[in-house]
């Protein structure tokens, strides 16, 4: 359980590279030529808007490493998660705070992503759901998780849109109260957060944050409020993908976050990462088709509360990086042996750090900087930047980087690859 003594709550969600996004979706298996950065306005800071930021990847650009084009979409919204629709045609981009849904397109100029449309009744067509966490592409649809409800507290929902920005449905996460069928170890608390597939096993996993109440509070005041401190999410629940039912609420203590599948084709397993614990968790299939989870190394030192927001696992299946807030750190584990994670190596990237985004093929990595407005730190130690590395196996070399706050851009928060060779003849 969360406590008063936990400042470690300075954890937030994080999520997109190149390979964690949907099965569903075509991949970018070469050398992606632009970052797409989903980025929080600043007031006083150039326009003060949220906005879409383009980075220009192409090492033969004479704008290699640098913004080229910024899709403002007027106001602050707590920008945050987004995702590619499965044509990988539009990207979908979320703010927590009023539940508004930002679609780009991405596909007739990519390197000038125009916003179309703006989704602003999500609450209202979704039966109640609040804070829409991301975007995530099935067939000819868009999965939104939520991270709360109208009534600012933890209870969420998965909502699905078509990909013309249609509302199709609203599927609340079990309770002990409304379990809906599902198998309970210890209690289902209903939170939300996170949203990932396997396809080929039939199964959805979902994982737990905190509600609007809390994640909108400036973090100093959640602090010290002890209720409060209790309500983050304990589970994560194993879903019948095609039916959309709730199978098993898994105990997984801690706040876990990110959902990372793994790729291999007889590989039936993911990895997650609990903010309050600093744990790697390992959420697997048995022989007998029995789901558990279970904690499998620990992230830093737990002690120190290095508050770990972000997980990329690679397309090989063998390496997971993880990003921790409070040290401005990322380790790198060996997973070859899932259940036996080792790190094998660590670079501190900054004061703060948040997302980490990987090409396909494992070479290049990419960092931002912020969490949520209210809760990234403060002063000297208030770094916003998206920094670019190259990836040999062993270390990591710096290829370039951006200062986000004195480009006058804002709060850089989640990334996303374009390529030009996708929409080509």
């Amino acid at each position: 359980m969360l406590c008063a003594a936990s400042p470690l709550v300075t954890v937030l969600p994080v999520r997109a590279d190149e390979t964690c996004q949907s099965p569903y979706m075509a991949k970018i298996t070469g050398i992606e030529d632009f970052v797409y950065v989903w980025t929080l306005g600043v007031e006083g800071l150039g326009d003060g808007s949220d906005k879409l930021v383009t980075v220009d990847a192409r090492e033969s650009s004479p704008t290699f490493g640098k913004p080229i084009h910024a899709a403002p979409v007027g106001g602050r919204h707590e920008a945050h998660h987004g995702g590619f629709t499965d044509d990988r045609r539009q990207f979908w981009a979320a703010g927590l705070s009023d539940s508004r849904i930002f679609i780009f397109d991405v596909a007739s100029e990519p390197a000038r992503p125009r916003l179309v449309k703006v989704i602003d009744d999500f609450v209202e067509r979704s039966g109640g759901a609040a804070g829409p966490h991301g975007a995530y592409a099935l067939p000819g649809r868009m999965l939104i998780p939520s991270l709360s409800n109208r009534d600012g507290t933890g209870r969420a929902a998965l909502v699905e849109y078509s990909n013309e920005g249609e509302y199709v449905a609203t599927h609340w996460l079990p309770t002990d109260a409304e379990p809906n069928g599902a198998r309970i170890e210890g209690a289902a608390d209903g939170y939300g957060y996170d949203a990932r597939v396997l396809p080929r096993r039939n199964v959805m996993l979902t994982s737990s944050f905190t509600g609007l109440d809390n994640y909108m509070r400036p973090l100093g005041d959640l602090m010290k409020d002890a209720e409060a401190m209790k309500r983050f999410g304990q589970t994560m629940v194993l879903w019948d993908f095609h039916a959309r039912k709730p199978r098993t609420v898994l105990s997984v203590p801690g706040v876990p976050l990110e959902i990372r599948w793994a790729w291999g084709p007889q590989h039936t397993y993911a990895f997650t990462s609990t903010a309050l614990t600093s744990k790697l968790w390992l959420v697997r299939e048995d022989a007998a088709g029995a789901w558990s989870a279970k904690p499998v190394a620990e992230i830093g030192d737990p002690a120190k509360l290095p508050v770990p927001v972000d997980i990329s696992l690679s397309a090989d299946d063998r390496t997971l990086f993880v990003d921790t807030f409070m040290d401005g750190t990322t380790r790198v584990f060996d997973v070859s042996d899932p259940d036996r994670p080792r790190q094998i190596y660590e670079k501190k990237i900054g004061a703060q750090l948040n997302m980490v985004s990987q090409s396909w093929d494992g070479k290049r990595i990419y960092y931002t900087s912020s969490l949520l407005a209210n809760w990234d730190k403060t002063g000297a130690e208030n770094e916003q930047f998206l920094k670019a590395y190259t990836w040999n196996g062993k270390e990591l070399a710096t290829r370039f980087a951006i200062d986000f706050t004195a480009e006058r851009l804002g709060r850089p928060h989640m990334m996303a690859f374009g390529a030009a060779s996708l929409y080509g003849p």
